[in-house]
């Protein structure tokens, strides 16, 4: 008898494997199925900013009893409709491996909050805040995970018909975090400071920060970018704020944090290559900045503008009409410059499924869409999926503003983002 030679494996190698062979998600069970139908067959509730906001005006035991009631009844019906609109793409893109795990987490997370007994004390809301905090940090990754399967499907969908499907599960997810956040948000005001909520005297505006300053968002996220930017290309732009750099305005600062880190990485990255490209790796030639304007709101107009503008060699206008497609990317070609796309062509999105690690439920930012704060190796961190434009402009659009990019080729390009102070005229805005 032979004995062969037996190969060790590792186990990461065997992980690799698994991970990759292609399953159809399991269906879920008779019970759950029928859970399913019964939250998808209503329509999400109406529900506008001020109501929102209203749970924490002013902020007492039955306001907030009140809201842990809606988020147990509305919650569960918009990820039920996720669930079946997941289920319902065709059969070779849900058993991507990405896209099952995304199926697979919303169905847990709908069973967890469809069967969760009521909530009746303010002992019984601190317990659920726990569990939802959970579920919040366990879905953070969901948009750079259904990214990633998308990325590997697009040959089996239209790219009309992947950016429908991505737009509405981002607006859902959206609004889902949001309901979930102000109600963990308002929740932790209220034992921060029970005798004013006794005594009626607590207002509490949730998410939203109504002194929201653009000015320190850059600088914060320009300092992060500028590491990414460092550690991947070796250089780094300067930033410039000028306009009104004092102005302020009621936004949600997480929705903010992504889009501004998403357009500094493009104008950072732009500005970096573009110099290379004229003057070499080596010249000791200066970088120029990265110009921010910040314009105030001005009634009538309930809008705050910013301006970001980089000499970063533009956009050629044969990828113009295409910098806002989800599938929009050259990242990873081995030149990146042959395609004349420039960095605005290899948009990216972060979080860890973009870099293929990380795990569900680790602590981490918000919205898991910004990615960690610390430098990982290669492009990875600073172009990728191709998400950052229309994630960004969808960002800016959901609550009523707007998110534009103009390119004089072979010079640079101007992102204007127009956003709605929401304490104003926004009461209306739908979530």
């Amino acid at each position: 008898m032979i004995n062969l030679p037996v190969r060790a494996i590792t186990a990461r190698t065997v992980q690799r494997r698994r991970y990759h062979v292609r399953r159809a998600p399991l269906p879920p069970s008779a019970e759950s199925a029928r859970l399913l139908d019964s939250f998808a067959a209503h329509p999400p509730l109406p529900l506008t900013l001020s109501a929102l906001v209203s749970f924490g005006n002013p902020l007492i035991p039955a306001s907030v009893l009140r809201s842990v009631t809606y988020v147990l009844s509305e919650i569960p019906r918009r990820m039920a409709r996720r669930v079946r609109a997941l289920e319902g793409l065709p059969f070779i893109v849900g058993t991507n491996p990405y896209v099952a795990r995304t199926l697979n987490g919303h169905r847990d997370s709908f069973n967890v909050l469809a069967t969760y007994p009521e909530v009746r004390t303010l002992e019984d809301n601190k317990h659920f805040v726990d569990e939802l905090d959970i579920l919040v940090q366990r879905h953070r990754n969901d948009i750079p995970t259904m990214a990633k399967g998308f990325q590997e499907c697009s040959r089996y969908m239209s790219p009309t018909q992947i950016s429908n499907f991505l737009d509405g599960a981002i607006r859902s997810r959206i609004s889902v975090r949001l309901i979930a956040e102000q109600h963990i948000a308002l929740s932790h005001a209220l034992a921060m400071d029970p005798g004013a909520a006794e005594a009626g005297v607590l207002v509490h505006n949730g998410v939203i920060d109504p002194k929201c300053s653009p000015a320190e968002m850059v600088r914060m996220c320009g300092a992060f970018v500028s590491e990414l930017c460092e550690a991947t290309l070796g250089a780094s732009p300067n930033i410039t704020i000028d306009g009104c750099p004092e102005a302020t305005f009621a936004y949600v600062p997480v929705h903010l944090e992504y889009i501004l880190t998403e357009m500094l990485k493009n104008a950072f990255r732009a500005t970096v290559e573009h110099h290379h490209k004229l003057h070499g790796l080596a010249s000791s030639h200066p970088l120029p900045p990265v110009q921010v304007t910040i314009s105030p709101p001005t009634p009538p107009h309930p809008f705050l503008s910013v301006r970001i503008r980089d000499q970063g060699g533009g956009v050629s206008a044969s990828n113009m009409a295409r910098i806002f497609s989800y599938a929009f990317t050259t990242a990873g070609h081995a030149d990146d410059q042959k395609e004349d796309g420039g960095p605005y062509a290899a948009q990216h999105i972060g979080g860890s499924a973009a870099i293929g690690s990380g795990s569900v439920g680790e602590g981490g930012n918000l919205f898991g869409e910004i990615t960690e704060k610390g430098v990982q190796v290669g492009l990875g961190t600073i172009a990728g999926l191709g998400y950052g434009l229309p994630l960004s402009r969808l960002y800016a659009k959901y609550f009523g503003g707007s998110l534009d990019l103009f390119s004089l080729d072979g010079w640079g390009s101007d992102v204007f983002i127009k956003l709605r102070c929401l304490l104003d005229d926004a009461g209306n805005a739908e979530i």
